[in-house]
């Protein structure tokens, strides 16, 4: 057995994928309740907004911080004290009786997440041999997108049945199952070669990555060229930059640039943002297609999304069998053309070809997502010393929830500037915005004019639909264009070059520090 292959390390994966789920549920679920949820606490819309991005907003910003915390005080440790303090802020919030309270919560949750998401896959490259690695990160990856697909309609089945507090309470009982599984089988590790935490680089790390995020999540309430989005955008841009001018300086820094400018780094890592560009970007306006104009209940729309889900699981362990025959850059390309015709097949589609249609989109997007993600993960992984793991853990997920962040913005502003352009019927001013708000004031509308409200408003929003679906295409085509020119041919050994002073392995050395409860 290799020796750096943990007896119990089946088990551990399967700890580790509990904790990543219940986070990728938390990221979409809320989605289907935010009309109780202004019912229930009578909260307006920018309220109902912020319920959802103050999650995504402290988990982004703490991630960095996060994972190099992890690295230097332990993995395991980090990854309870985020579980622990997850499920508190999960309470909470299901005992949330006013829209602030949700709010800061739902903060305090992110908060949770980010202390132990980069946990999960850093201990995965200290209990997996390099011949396993990639099988395990597969399984992550896939139960972690598997996640965010599934929320929606995990909150329509609750919503159905019990209060909205459900989909907080449920958490409680994951979390608690995999707290107990994390103290009694995940092994402790650190990075033996760890340095003080440079306090500024943190604070540059945070603030730099919470203003960017901050500016893309508001971008469609004002608009890109707002001030609250442009303030957010630069000076996020600007801080960000010193925090990468603090790294080149610092006697401590948090980050080593060489890993940065590696290009097997900035090709998967670039990969990755573009996957979750395109899947979040098109879950945004999907729902919104099966519940607005197939007529689909918030739990139908949920149940519909499950091709995607399917194909996903299906090949994503598959995706180390095509790396072996094919090579990683020859798969990720080839993935990614198949993501691309999956949004290209969605750009054409109408009402007229039914959900059938809209099936063989989603085959192929999960069939792409699952072949491709698993395998950037894992190059991503390697890009650096083993000893980092923690902190290239946290740039991966940091990578992702921009991704994820730009996704809905950029997709949703084409979506809503679509819309407004080739709607073309004059009626009610609201109509003249989205589709949504079309069917309602279509109620209050003569029957006559209100079925023609109805049917210019959908053939608006097809034309809309068609358009977000073909710049998702498009960004992911431009991702394989670049995974083309940055991604190696294989993976190399996470411990290949990175020797100690002594001759040993560094990752050696981890394993060395790495001792099982």
């Amino acid at each position: 057995m290799d020796n750096r292959e943990h007896p119990r390390r089946w088990a551990i994966l399967a700890v580790l994928a509990v904790a990543v789920f219940v986070v990728s549920i938390d990221a979409t679920v809320l989605n289907v309740a935010l009309p109780t949820l202004g019912r229930e606490l009578d909260a307006s819309t920018g309220e109902l907004q912020w319920m959802v991005d103050a999650y995504s907003l402290v988990l982004a910003g703490l991630l960095l911080m996060s994972g190099s915390l992890s690295d230097r005080f332990g993995r395991k440790r980090l990854l309870v004290i985020g579980l622990v303090l997850f499920g508190v802020a999960s309470v909470a919030a299901a005992l949330s009786t006013e829209s602030w309270e949700l709010i800061a919560t739902r903060a305090l949750m992110g908060a949770g997440a980010s202390a132990f998401m980069p946990g999960t896959l850093s201990i995965l490259v200290h209990v997996f041999s390099d011949e396993e690695r990639p099988k395990a990160i597969g399984i992550w990856g896939a139960v972690t997108a598997l996640g965010a697909v599934t929320g929606p309609l995990i909150g329509g089945v609750l919503l159905e049945h019990f209060w909205w507090g459900s989909l907080y309470l449920v958490n409680v009982g994951v979390v608690a199952a995999a707290v107990f599984g994390a103290l009694v089988l995940v092994p402790e590790s650190t990075d033996p070669t760890a340095r003080p935490l440079d306090a500024l680089s943190a604070l540059l790390s945070i603030v730099g990555v919470t203003a960017l995020v901050y500016g893309v999540i508001e971008q469609p309430r004002y608009g890109w060229t707002s001030t609250e989005v442009l303030t957010g955008l630069i000076g996020g841009a600007v801080v960000t930059v010193l925090f990468f001018v603090r790294q080149a300086t610092a006697r401590h820094p948090m980050i080593d640039l060489a890993v940065v400018r590696n290009p097997r780094f900035l090709g998967s890592s670039g990969t990755m943002a573009v996957l979750m560009f395109a899947l979040t970007g098109s879950l945004f306006v999907i729902t919104q297609e099966f519940q607005l104009v197939l007529g689909y209940s918030p739990l139908a729309a949920g149940a519909a999304i499950l091709p995607v889900a399917v194909a996903l699981m299906i090949c994503s362990p598959l995706s180390p069998v095509v790396t072996k025959a094919l090579g990683v850059r020859a798969t990720v390309v080839l993935s990614l053309l198949v993501l691309a015709a999956g949004y290209g097949t969605y750009a054409v589609f109408t009402r007229e070809y039914g959900y059938p249609a809209m099936v063989a989109a989603m085959v192929l997007v999960g069939a792409g997502m699952g072949l491709s993600q698993p395998l950037v993960n894992d190059v991503l992984m390697t890009a650096g010393p083993p000893e980092q793991s923690g902190l290239l853990s946290s740039m991966n997920d940091t990578v992702q929830e921009m991704g994820a962040a730009f996704g809905v913005a950029v997709v949703g502003s084409v979506l809503a500037t679509r819309y407004a352009s080739t709607y073309t019927l004059d009626g009610p001013e609201p109509a003249k915005h989205s589709l949504d708000q079309a069917l309602e004031a279509a109620q209050s509308l003569p029957e006559e004019a209100a079925k023609a409200t109805v049917a210019a408003a959908r053939e608006a929003f097809e034309k809309s639909f068609s358009a977000s679906a073909a710049v998702c295409a498009g960004v992911v085509v431009l991702g394989a264009v670049a995974a083309a020119f940055l991604l190696p041919r294989r993976i190399e050994s996470p411990s290949e070059g990175s020797k100690a002073a002594d001759g040993t392995s560094a990752r050696g050395a981890v394993v060395a520090r790495e001792t099982a409860v």
